[in-house]
């Protein structure tokens, strides 16, 4: 099956084709015929499945036989996560539009908010948002959804994770009734459904990939180090296979901007990403890492599912991340579109629980790795026996706790919420009261508090208007 059988028109057809691409993912064959015949899709895919096609390609097709958006007003919504999921999506939307006569916009916080007024004065027909930020322009009248016609919630499990929830709910209340629903997700967790409930109608469900798998086009090897060796292991490993390209995951902050200074030292051209830089320092980063300008991006888990980079060849775990899941959310940088990949993990002692847990969850060990010179102090126990996983009992859907403001959700993993406490609190006596990230003045955005937005101006109490305060 070749895209020209999905009901696509020449226009998109073109730009699909200039891309490179000419038979669909697994994914966008089931998915694109359900969105051009209006039904509302629920799709569990993992990164890398080319699920961003799969939406972008059946939305840009029915809304280019519509009528062009109105001043103000959005057409098509796509609400993500993270800043750079949003930027990822919105160059699909560029890119795969780039033949049609329509308007598209991405907004979020941690940049100026005027700009993004001043854009969507003449209307769009696909606004992409990250949930706090979309809030702001709402209540400041720089965006309406009278014409809005679908909503994609993209990685929904994600932004539940996140605490986006209340966001979330507040913006559905701001939305017409009637409209095309399409919720991708990288599974379909019991929250999930319960989102799904008030939000999809009768939904075609489409699964892919079974739930925590990783790519079998991406190898996955572990190196036994000790913590202090870890560095210079990288440095090896870097200098001789010749890595031009390696995007490498810590756990903190302050740790990535450390490894970024040690391999600067070391003669290795290197940039940190993460939740306290400014989204024009992310948005450099990212971009020397593309045009290669730079060799090794290190990045928190702001990035492990926020990045498209064509070709990735390697991803590094220099640190295991704390939960389990997000493991499987890194790799899959690598490997994507069937490409090949590789994904090297260092780990030392004190992570073997966590190796546990990850190994569980993919159901496979990690293939050891002993270089010569590093050999442990304090080594590394052996894996435990893997266990088959157990089938969950159907639970009885409780309600969702909603976050008030200055609270924060169980889950954070340093990315663009800003949970101001992530990654710190990871860390043995971490300062719980420390910078947030680009809060103030107008670059502040509503994404660094979800269920807050700092951008709001505060009124008079009797001038506040009750529909939209918070």
């Amino acid at each position: 099956m070749g895209f020209t059988s999905l009901g696509l028109s020449a226009p998109i057809l073109a730009a699909v084709a200039e891309k490179g691409y000419d038979t669909p993912s697994p994914i966008q064959a089931q998915a694109i015929p359900a969105v051009l015949e209006g039904k509302d899709v629920m799709a569990a895919a993992q990164t890398g499945t080319g699920k961003t096609a799969g939406f972008t390609l059946p939305l840009l097709e029915r809304l280019s036989q519509g009528k062009r958006a109105r001043n103000n007003q959005a057409r098509a919504l796509v609400l993500t996560p993270t800043r750079e999921l949003a930027a990822q999506v919105g160059e699909s939307v560029e890119l795969y539009g780039k033949n049609l006569p329509m308007r598209s916009a991405i907004v979020f916080g941690g940049v100026k908010i005027n700009p993004q007024m001043q854009k969507l004065r003449g209307g769009v027909d696909v606004l992409v948002a990250t949930p706090g930020r979309l809030l702001d322009l709402y209540q400041q009248n720089a965006i309406r959804f009278d014409d809005l016609e679908v909503l994609i919630l993209d990685e929904a499990d994600r932004m539940l994770d996140m605490g986006f929830i209340r966001d979330i709910k507040k913006i559905l209340a701001y939305l017409p009734k009637k409209r095309q629903n399409l919720l991708f997700s990288a599974t379909f967790s019991d929250e999930i459904r319960q989102l799904a409930k008030g939000l999809v109608n009768n939904p075609v469900e489409i699964s892919v990939t079974p739930k925590n798998s990783t790519a079998t086009t991406v190898d996955q090897l572990l190196y036994p180090v000790d913590k202090k060796k870890k560095p210079k292991l990288l440095v090896d490993l870097i200098v001789d296979n010749n890595w031009q390209q390696v995007l490498v995951f810590t756990k903190t902050k302050h740790g990535a901007n450390k490894l970024t200074r040690y391999l600067e030292e070391g003669g290795i051209s290197a940039a940190a990403i993460h939740g306290n830089k400014s989204q024009g320092a992310r948005t450099k980063a990212l971009a020397n890492f593309k045009d290669g300008s730079i060799r090794v991006l290190v990045a928190t888990d702001i990035a492990a599912r926020g990045l498209d980079i064509d070709q990735l060849p390697q991803v590094v775990n220099y640190e295991l991340p704390q939960v389990a899941e997000d493991y499987v959310h890194r790799i899959g940088r690598t490997g994507r579109a069937g490409a090949s990949g590789k994904a090297f993990s260092l780990v030392c002692a004190d992570e073997h629980e966590l190796l546990v847990k990850i190994e569980q969850l993919i159901q496979r060990h990690l293939e050891r790795v002993e270089m010569d010179g590093y050999e442990m102090v304090h080594p590394l126990p052996a894996s435990k026996a893997l266990r088959a996983p157990k089938a969950k009992k159907p639970k009885k859907a409780k309600p969702q706790s909603e976050h008030q403001d200055g609270q924060r959700g169980v889950r954070d993993h340093g990315s663009d919420s800003q949970h101001r406490n992530s990654e710190r609190a990871r860390q043995p006596g971490g300062n719980r009261r420390g910078n947030s990230g680009g809060r103030s003045g107008n670059s502040a955005g509503g994404d660094n508090k979800p269920g807050g937005n700092s951008n709001r101006r505060r009124r008079p109490s009797g001038n506040r208007k009750p529909a939209s305060s918070q």
